[in-house]
C-alpha cells in the first residue's frame, strides 16, 4: 500500500516538474506575458472589432480557426491568450474557437502527425480541427447567447481609445512577443535570445518606464489567475498516468466501436500533451493495437483540452460553460474518430 502510494505521488511530481522545467519558461510564461500586453496595450475596439459579437462572421470565425497554425503552443499555454482576449471584450464564438485552434492546428503538429501516423490521419486532423474550432465556436455562442450579451454590450459601453502608441511600433512589440513564444516552444536557443534583445531594445526606446510597470502587473494577474490552477492540473495529470497505465488503456482501444472512441477521446481530454508530444504517444499505442479512428478521436480532443486546461479555464468562463466546451470537444472527437475509422 505504502509503495503504490510513493509510486502515485512520485508520478505527480514526476509530472509537475517535467511540466516546470519543459514547459515553464519557454511557453507559458512568454504566453503569460503576451496575454498581459493585450490587456494594456492592444486596442479594444481593434478586438471588438474582428472578434466581437458584431464582427463578420466570416472573418471572425475563419481567423480564429486557423490562427493556431503559427502558435506551437499546447492547451495550457493558449489559455492565457484567450483570456486576454476574451478579457478585452472578444466574443465568445471567436474566443473558443481561437481557444480550440491555438493547440489543435500547429502546422508542427499536422506536418509530424502525417510523417509518423500517416497522411490519412494528418489530413484528417487538419481538416478536423479547423471544422472543430468553427462548430465548438458557433455553437458556445448561440447557448450562451443571453448572457454574452450583456458582458459584451458593457465592452462596447467602456470601448478603449486606441492606444496611442504608433501601429507599426505595436506591430513589431507583437511580433517579438509571438517570435518568442514560437522559438521557445521550439527550443531555438539562437533565435530566442536574439528576438529577447530586440524586445529589450524596443522597450527601451519605445516605452516608458511607467507602461512596462503597467504591462508587468497585467502579466502578474493573469499568472495569479491561471498558474495555481495549471500547477494542480499537471500534478493529477501524472498521477493518472501511474494509475492508468499506457498498456491498460492501449487494451481498449483497438478496432473502431464507439466504446473504444469514447475512451480514447475521454482520455485524452483528461491527458496533458505538451505540444508534439501527442504524436510519439499515439504511435506507441497504435503499436501495440489502437485503431485509427480512436488514434483521430485522441488527435482531436488531446491536444485542445487537459485536466489542467479544464482546472484553469473554470477560473477564466466558469464551470457551466467549461463543462459544455469539454463535453462538445470530447462528444464531436468521439463520433469524428467513429466515422473516420469507418470510411478509411
Amino acid at each position: 500500500m505504502v509503495p503504490m502510494a510513493i509510486s502515485i505521488l512520485q508520478g505527480g511530481l514526476n509530472g509537475l516538474t517535467e511540466y516546470l522545467s519543459g514547459h515553464v519558461l519557454t511557453c507559458l510564461v512568454p504566453a503569460i506575458f503576451i496575454a498581459g500586453a493585450i490587456s494594456i496595450f492592444l486596442s479594444q475596439a481593434a478586438i471588438l472589432k474582428y472578434f466581437g459579437p458584431q464582427a463578420n462572421k466570416w472573418l471572425a470565425y475563419g481567423i480564429a480557426s486557423v490562427s493556431g497554425t503559427i502558435l506551437a503552443v499546447c492547451s495550457c499555454t493558449v489559455l492565457p491568450l484567450f483570456a486576454g482576449i476574451y478579457k478585452k471584450g472578444a466574443g465568445l464564438g471567436p474566443a473558443v474557437a481561437f481557444l480550440y485552434s491555438g493547440p489543435a492546428i500547429n502546422i508542427l503538429a499536422i506536418v509530424y502527425t502525417a510523417r509518423l501516423l500517416g497522411y490519412d490521419l494528418g489530413a484528417a486532423r487538419a481538416i478536423g480541427a479547423i471544422i472543430f474550432a468553427i462548430v465548438i465556436g458557433l455553437a458556445m455562442a448561440t447557448i450562451f447567447q443571453r448572457g454574452e450579451a450583456k458582458r459584451t454590450s458593457q465592452a462596447f459601453a467602456v470601448v478603449s481609445s486606441a492606444n496611442s502608441k504608433a501601429g507599426w511600433k505595436l506591430t513589431i512589440y507583437f511580433a517579438l512577443l509571438v517570435g518568442i513564444l514560437i522559438s521557445g516552444a521550439q527550443k531555438n536557443w539562437a533565435a530566442l535570445g536574439a528576438l529577447i534583445a530586440g524586445l529589450s531594445i524596443v522597450l527601451w526606446h519605445w516605452f516608458t518606464k511607467e507602461e512596462v510597470i503597467e504591462w508587468f502587473k497585467s502579466t502578474g494577474s493573469f499568472a495569479k489567475m491561471i498558474v495555481p490552477w495549471l500547477i494542480g492540473g499537471v500534478f493529477i495529470a501524472g498521477i493518472l498516468k501511474v494509475v492508468i497505465p499506457e498498456s491498460v488503456i492501449a487494451g481498449f482501444l483497438g478496432g473502431n466501436s464507439l466504446q473504444a472512441n469514447a475512451t480514447a477521446s475521454v482520455s485524452g481530454a483528461l491527458m496533458y500533451f505538451a505540444t508534439l508530444t501527442e504524436v510519439p504517444i499515439l504511435r506507441s499505442f497504435m503499436d501495440l493495437g489502437m485503431g485509427h479512428g480512436p488514434a483521430l478521436a485522441l488527435l482531436l480532443a488531446g491536444p485542445a483540452v487537459s485536466l489542467p486546461n479544464m482546472l484553469a479555464l473554470r477560473s477564466i468562463i466558469g464551470i457551466k460553460k467549461t463543462t459544455v466546451y469539454v463535453l462538445f470537444t470530447v462528444i464531436m472527437a468521439t463520433f469524428s474518430g467513429f466515422i473516420f475509422g469507418i470510411i478509411r
